[in-house]
C-alpha cells in the first residue's frame, strides 16, 4: 500500500514533478507514511530485478518525450516491469515544442504491464538541448499545479467505490493509435535528417572533474577519459548541463540548426496537459 514516484530524469526535470505529485498523493492516501523512490535513469539501476508493485500502490511513472515517443531505448527495460493491479499515474515531461504521442504510448506500456491507469499528464521542463528554451522549467507555478493535480487524483481514488473502476478502461489521454513517428528535424533544404549519431565532443578546458560521466543514463562516456564516447548519445543534454566549465558541445551543423530554429520559434510558455 505504498505510493511510488518512478522515473528516468536525465536532467532531473521529469524527477520534480513525478515526486512532487507522489507526496501530496503521499499525503492524502497514507498520511504519516512517505513516498518511495525508484528513479532507474543510471544504465545499472535498470539491470537486475525487475520492478514490482501490488494491487494497493499508487506509481507515479514520468519518462521524458525524446523525438514525440518514448525512449526506444527504454522499451526493453519497461517490458520488464509488474504492474499486478497497481493504480498509476501516466507522466511526461517535454521541451516545450510537442509531447505528440509520448503519453498515450506511455499510458499503453504500463496497462499492458498490469497497471490500471487513472490519470495522465504532460508538462513542460527545460529542452535538454538548450538552456534557454523553457529555462528552469519545471518552476515553482508548474509544481503548485502538480501538487493540485495531485489532489484531484486522490480525491478520484479515495472516493466511496472507486476500487471497481479497476474494471474500466485507462483514462483517456491525448494522442494518436497508431503511434506517429519518431519527429525528425530538417536540414535548410527541408528535408528530414537524421541525428542519432551525433555526439558531444569535449574542449581542452574539461578538468577531468568526471560530473559527466556520473549523470550519463546510457553509460557512455569513457570512466577514464570523459572525452571519449564508448557507447551511444540519446541527446538528453545531461553531461552538457552538469559540466561545470562548460566543456562539452556538439558541433553538428544539422543538430545545431534544429537547436537554434527550437529555441526561435518557440517562446511562448505551454502550460501542462491533465487528464483524469
Amino acid at each position: 500500500m505504498t505510493v511510488y514516484a518512478m522515473y528516468f530524469s536525465p536532467t532531473g526535470t521529469t524527477r520534480k514533478i513525478a515526486e512532487a505529485m507522489a507526496s501530496r498523493l503521499a499525503e492524502l492516501k497514507t498520511p504519516g507514511k512517505a513516498f518511495q523512490t525508484i528513479d532507474f535513469t543510471l544504465k545499472n539501476k535498470r539491470e537486475g530485478e525487475p520492478a514490482t508493485f501490488t494491487d494497493g500502490d499508487w506509481v507515479v511513472f514520468g519518462l521524458p518525450t525524446i523525438a514525440g515517443r518514448v525512449p526506444n531505448v527504454l522499451l526493453k527495460y519497461l517490458d520488464t516491469l509488474k504492474g499486478n493491479g497497481a493504480t498509476a499515474v501516466s507522466l511526461v515531461l517535454y521541451g516545450n515544442r510537442a509531447y505528440d504521442d509520448s503519453l498515450i504510448e506511455l499510458s499503453d506500456i504500463l496497462t499492458n504491464k498490469g497497471f490500471w491507469v487513472a490519470a495522465g499528464a504532460a508538462f513542460i521542463g527545460e529542452h535538454s538541448f538548450s538552456k534557454t528554451l523553457a529555462q528552469g522549467r519545471p518552476d515553482e507555478e508548474d509544481l503548485v499545479t502538480a501538487r493540485a493535480f495531485a489532489g484531484q487524483i486522490a480525491a478520484k481514488l479515495l472516493a466511496e467505490g472507486a476500487g471497481s473502476e479497476k474494471g474500466a478502461l485507462p483514462v483517456s489521454v491525448k494522442g494518436n493509435r497508431p503511434y506517429r513517428d519518431y519527429y525528425r528535424p530538417k536540414d535548410k533544404n527541408g528535408n528530414t535528417v537524421d541525428i542519432r549519431k551525433v555526439v558531444p565532443l569535449t574542449l581542452d578546458i574539461c578538468t577531468d572533474c568526471k560530473k559527466c560521466v556520473s549523470v550519463c543514463p546510457m553509460d557512455s562516456i569513457d570512466h577514464e577519459d570523459p572525452k571519449k564516447m564508448v557507447g551511444i548519445c540519446i541527446k538528453c543534454g545531461a553531461c552538457l548541463k552538469v559540466c561545470p566549465v562548460e566543456a562539452k558541445y556538439y558541433d553538428d551543423e544539422n543538430y545545431l540548426k534544429h537547436k537554434r530554429e527550437l529555441e526561435e520559434e518557440l517562446t511562448d510558455r505551454k502550460q501542462p496537459e491533465l487528464f483524469v
